[in-house]
């Protein structure tokens, strides 16, 4: 899907057209957005809100079938808040696996090779320093910093912060950051294609000044020092 929603974004000449089927298939997405949260939380090299973008967006399709006819009159379609609070639920309970799997296994974790080829000894070193020196309050900013949350949740458990220090604080980040993003998409979403459509611009502008000043460095920059 989010390869999908990519493509959409950058080829079509109304950038969800393309989409549109997947706002009428709410029990599959709710599904997707469990299972992507699951293995971002674990690792994937696909950031979580990329999916929590793509959830928000077909959210708002969804809302506007006047934009985006259904397959059918009355076909159900992806609900903002509803896909709000799955996304919500399933970022709570992969933080707390994570958590949990690293104060049951402590450092022993790290002799596993998948773990090893994610994290480095030196970035395990200060990230559990980091813990250590700013508490469980480090899993709030560890919610919101990509990269750190699944080395930084694995610390906080390793470290053996309280359970229910590290649920509270990080239902009240997960609380803040995620639901938000799906919402604020789902609402306001006229603003924000507009954006991207001029983003979308933008980008190519500079993409042609790019190759342009290439160009010229490779062919007639050598030239002249000919």
């Amino acid at each position: 899907m989010n390869d999908s929603l990519i493509h959409c974004l950058w080829n079509s000449k109304d950038s969800l057209v393309c989409l549109a089927p997947y706002a009428y298939e709410p029990t599959w997405v709710y599904i997707f957005t469990v299972v992507m949260m699951l293995l971002s939380s674990v690792g994937l090299p696909i950031p979580e809100e990329a999916t929590l973008v793509s959830v928000g967006l077909l959210a708002y399709m969804g809302a506007h079938p006047q934009k985006y006819p259904p397959p059918f009159s009355g076909a159900p379609h992806v609900d903002a808040e509803t896909a709000a609070l799955v996304a919500f639920l399933a970022v709570f309970f992969a933080d707390f696996i994570i958590y949990a799997i690293g104060r049951f296994f402590g450092r022993k974790i790290f002799d596993w090779k998948p773990i090893r080829s994610i994290l480095s000894e030196e970035n395990r070193i200060k990230i559990e320093e980091w813990t250590a020196k700013y508490g469980a309050y480090a899993c709030g900013i560890f919610r919101f910093t990509p990269g750190l949350r699944f080395p930084g949740h694995l610390a906080c458990g390793m470290l053996k912060f309280p359970a229910w220090k590290f649920g509270l604080i990080d239902g009240v980040a997960a609380a803040i950051s995620v639901p938000t993003q799906i919402l604020l998409l789902a609402y306001y979403g006229d603003y924000i294609l507009k954006f991207l459509k001029q983003f979308k611009i933008g980008l190519l502008g500079i993409l042609l000044i790019i190759a342009i000043y290439f160009i010229y460095k490779k062919f007639f920059a050598s030239k002249a020092v000919v």
